[in-house]
């Protein structure tokens, strides 16, 4: 299962989903995001895109090594970031224990009420993608988009 060749509409209206889903979001903290929630779900597919993805936009690989460990990893992570890292290890995990309250409550001391459901979505999305992924058996080191874009330049017309 090959989305972005087998399903085109499908795949186009989850890459407009997926950039409605992160709008708004600071783009360092949307890769933290994705990188946890891919960790957890065993997608080294995304991980690998998205690992790629922010170290071109310079973030302290230290950070990306110990986003596994960020409750332990002190000052690396603000509290922001962690409140929003509690909150995507709650969704992408939901069938355990739901989102409880206190993860929404610290959500909420560092996020509006708008920038709060960007996060959820954006967790949301990067589950709905590992799940694509994984189910697909996409590959570690292979960059759909990056196929997808080839494909078009290789296109007649």
């Amino acid at each position: 299962m090959w989305i972005p060749q087998d399903n085109p509409a499908v795949y186009k209206a989850l890459v407009a989903l997926q950039r409605a889903s992160s709008a708004g979001i600071d783009p360092e903290l949307a890769e933290l995001l994705v990188l946890r929630a891919s960790q957890l779900n065993g997608c080294a597919y995304c991980l690998h895109m998205h690992t790629s993805d922010a170290l071109a936009k310079g973030i302290d690989p230290h950070r990306l090594m110990l986003i596994a460990t960020w409750r332990d990893a002190g000052a690396l992570f603000t509290p922001a970031e962690r409140a929003a890292l509690a909150l995507t290890e709650s969704v992408t995990l939901i069938g355990e224990n739901g989102v409880p309250a206190h993860v929404f409550d610290t959500v909420r001391e560092h996020f509006d009420a708008t920038q709060a459901g960007q996060l959820v979505a954006t967790i949301v999305m990067i589950n709905a993608w590992n799940r694509i992924a994984l189910a697909g058996g996409y590959p570690a080191g292979l960059d759909e988009r990056r196929q997808v874009v080839r494909a078009s330049a290789d296109a007649p017309g």
